[in-house]
């Protein structure tokens, strides 16, 4: 078996800077660090995880918390991609995933966190008012949040309201003015997406009618289907939807189709997140893709600072900009 003595005789340097570069510190040059763990990865070397933690006093291990209200677990396709990024960041840099749950055994998020070792944790996606899912933010352990922002932790945000606001600009720029938008549930990334669309439409000088926004879920094409034939059933009905994802806006599609109509010639259409389905459909959909990569880069970056470096490491909010990516199912209305 390859010790960590045979590696350092090998790339001619000492055991702790052996250790050091395993380790991944920053206090040796990155191109002796590269070399180091080169030669580990060509010999197969492996650090022993016990006495790796004894020494540290750190497991290597980051814990995920994840729930969605509707249960998709990683089926969910845009957190998916943000925690796939997330993961191989976090791996390139030695640290295990684990995923953190309640109810088993009775544990609450923190008491499974414990139970666990983890080093710290990110949490995405779930109902952040839940006392249990508050003990956790609000405890000694290392926490980074997705798309929520909490004042003493760090915070990797997509940008909504610019997201929103590019879209409905987007729209308005080929014409469009009765603009209505079928919403996701309530949370933080809604509230930011309602208001900047009520603020961007205002800033255009159309008049909002209140009729247009409709509550809704995400990633629930049956529901907003229903909503879509309720906006189509309007005397004024609007020239575009915009829905919360691309999977409720293919659930407006099929209902438009339902009615005998087609997108984008009788009404247009546009989506949120630019997931790879809603690229390959016909017309190819109109949307707003979020940097699902890197941000779920930036957070596993982030965490491991944190629990590298706790005292040094701000504590801020980090803001990660999309783009539009600009389909078939938006039709040039202009006179």
């Amino acid at each position: 078996m390859v010790s960590m003595k045979d590696i350092a005789d090998k790339c001619h340097v000492s055991v702790a800077t052996v250790s050091k570069a395993l380790n991944d510190l920053d206090d040796i040059a990155p191109s002796t660090k590269k070399r180091i763990r080169d030669t580990a990865k060509k010999y197969g070397y492996h650090p022993n995880g016990s006495a790796r933690t004894l020494k540290t006093k750190r497991s290597y291990n980051i814990g995920v918390l994840f729930v969605d209200k509707g249960r998709s677990g990683l089926t969910h396709d845009y957190f998916a991609l943000v925690l796939d990024s997330f993961k191989r960041e976090a791996e390139e840099s030695g640290y295990d995933i684990t995923f953190i749950s309640a109810g088993a055994r009775g544990m609450t998020y923190l008491d499974h966190s414990r139970y666990r070792g983890v080093d710290g944790v990110v949490i995405a996606c779930v109902d952040f008012d839940d006392k249990d899912v508050l003990e956790l933010i609000n405890s000694d352990i290392p926490v980074v949040t997705i798309d929520h922002v909490f004042d003493n932790r760090i915070a990797v945000v997509s940008d909504n309201i610019a997201g929103m606001r590019d879209l409905v600009e987007y729209v308005h720029s080929f014409g469009h003015e009765r603009i209505a938008y079928i919403y996701g549930d309530d949370t933080a990334v809604t509230r930011n997406r309602v208001a900047s669309y009520y603020n961007t439409m205002r800033k255009l000088g159309i008049r909002t009618d209140d009729n247009y926004a409709i509550a809704s879920a995400y990633r629930d094409p049956k529901l907003a289907g229903e909503y879509t034939r309720q906006l189509l059933d309007m005397s004024n009905r609007p020239t575009c939807i915009l829905y919360p994802d691309d999977y409720s806006a293919i659930g407006g599609l099929n209902a438009i189709e339902e009615e005998g109509l087609s997108v984008p010639d009788d009404i247009s259409v546009v989506g949120y997140d630019g997931l790879y389905v809603s690229q390959i459909m016909r017309p190819r959909l109109t949307t707003y893709e979020q940097n699902a990569g890197e941000i779920g880069r930036i957070a596993a970056r982030s965490l491991i600072d944190l629990i590298r470096d706790p005292k040094g490491t701000l504590i801020e909010k980090i803001t990660v900009s999309g783009r539009v990516l600009a389909g078939g199912s938006v039709k040039n209305i202009k006179g």
